[in-house]
């Protein structure tokens, strides 16, 4: 006799069984638009910052660069949880699933600490040291300095929504982000342009606009979690630094957060090397990278969604499903990216104009999204690789591919910058050559995971049922 389900079973999502390509598309889509919602976020800002001119988008896009270094404390603390609460979940332990979350929320709080700290003892110092001088310098400080807070913010909401993520569950993360959008766009031409008001605060608006937007989402999700959520949810008994679980979380998520600190360095140094070229030139590229990270978003859904489903399939030691799982993404993740450098290729300039009718910026920016726009298949690539690297509970791979690509750019980079027939494009060619590398490299670390830590008896777990290893 079938056994009933508990409310707790109905809480998670069992991606062990049914069509992979389903999984995907039913998880990456709610992502996407999360994901989208939180690009939104900067995109809305910058949009009316545009309308104080050069110097404040350059401040801005530059201090906004922290965001990445920030973005690799978080996945320091996402990944980790993801993938340990996607693996109990493929064991069936909700025990274990629900250690992890409450330990994650005891690191989220120490994170923002730091966070908070540091950005403010450092925030001057960074933005003089990559900031064309002068006012774009000044409103990156001055940006930093009201947006700290809603960055600290964003461990909470890591927090929770890795664990949803990890349980197979991402529409309440989506809803509470588009909830929080719809807050920063009210709050953007009120704050930034004294919309109603008359007291226009401009870039130091933007910041508080997103600080406020955030700590409403935190709001949100702990309500959500203290309501409604049964598999992992607060347990105050649990808040107890438990060494011994941290240490499994951070085994995974240190590796990552480092390669997203590493996308900072990189980030930095292009800041760098083309900050003698003007305020305009830091604008263009600001303002085309930011486009880029939208575009990148299906991409990264794709990637997204591969971490719990191959990570429940591998805490239930079914292998075939793990490498059907990745071979399915990195189609799907690549023909995305296919059809988006099309676009890029056809007038890239579109998407720029959309936030500044400088013909300068423009210009640079349109350049380096028609340029850049060759490495979206293998960006694709590299993320669904990393995807992967956090299922298998070995992200090491992913930040020795990161490395890779930061040595083979930022040396040769900083060479170019210092020759006589230097050229702003001359980056952008050789970021290409570097993704490309990258791309390659992901492949063969995750061909040599496989090979390592697939070694199931037979690949699958005695007694698990026969499931369909793609769409149909």
């Amino acid at each position: 006799m079938r056994r009933r389900r508990s409310d707790a079973e109905t809480q998670m999502k069992d991606l062990t069984q049914g069509p992979i390509t389903r999984h995907i598309f039913e998880m990456a889509a709610p992502m996407a638009i999360g994901m989208l919602i939180q690009t939104l976020y900067y995109l809305v800002d910058l949009y009316f910052v545009a309308q104080l001119g050069d110097a404040a988008i350059a401040g801005v896009t530059s201090a906004g660069n922290a965001m990445f270094l920030v973005l690799g404390l978080t996945q320091m603390l996402g990944v980790g949880t993801v993938a340990l609460i996607a693996h109990a979940v493929g064991r069936k332990d909700q025990a274990d699933a629900n250690l992890i979350f409450n330990q994650s929320l005891v690191l989220s709080v120490l994170c923002m600490l730091v966070t908070v700290i540091g950005g403010y003892a450092a925030a001057g110092s960074y933005m003089h040291s990559i900031g064309a001088p002068g006012a774009t310098t000044q409103a990156g400080i001055t940006y930093l300095y009201w947006f700290l807070p809603g960055l600290a913010l964003q461990f909470a909401l890591v927090a929770m929504g890795s664990a949803l993520r990890g349980t197979g569950i991402v529409t309440p993360t989506m809803i509470v982000s588009m909830l929080t959008l719809v807050l920063n766009i009210l709050l953007a031409p009120v704050l930034i342009a004294g919309w109603g008001t008359g007291r226009p605060m401009g870039v130091a608006g933007a910041g508080l606009a997103s600080s406020i937007s955030i700590a409403a989402g935190v709001v949100m999700m702990a309500i959500y979690f203290a309501r409604l959520e049964k598999y992992v949810s607060f347990h105050g008994e649990q808040w107890r630094p438990r060494l011994d679980t941290w240490k499994r979380m951070l085994a995974i998520g240190l590796p990552a957060g480092g390669e997203f600190a590493l996308m900072f360095v990189f980030m930095a140094t292009i800041f760098w090397i083309i900050r003698d070229f003007g305020a305009a030139a830091q604008a263009g590229f600001g303002v085309g990278s930011r486009v880029m990270q939208a575009i990148f978003l299906p991409a990264m859904a794709i990637a997204f969604a591969t971490a719990p489903i191959a990570g429940q399939n591998f805490g239930a030691r079914n292998a075939p499903r793990v490498r059907a799982t990745f071979r399915t993404a990195a189609l799907i993740g690549s023909g995305i990216m296919l059809v988006l450098t099309l676009m890029c290729q056809w007038r890239p300039e579109w998407f720029v104009e959309g936030f500044t009718s400088d013909p300068e910026v423009i210009a640079v920016g349109g350049q380096f999204l028609h340029i850049i726009s060759w490495n979206f298949v293998g960006s694709g690539l590299v993320f669904t690789c990393s995807g992967m690297f956090q299922a298998l509970g070995n992200t090491m791979p992913a930040l020795i591919s990161t490395a890779t690509r930061l040595i083979t750019f930022v040396i040769p980079a900083v060479w170019l910058s210092r020759q006589p027939e230097f050229r702003i494009e001359h980056v952008w060619y050789l970021s290409v050559a570097t993704v490309a590398l990258q791309a390659i490299t992901s492949l063969w670390l995750v061909r040599r995971q496989f090979q390592r830590r697939l070694q199931f008896d037979g690949g699958v777990v005695a007694g698990a049922p026969a499931a369909p290893l793609a769409g149909a």
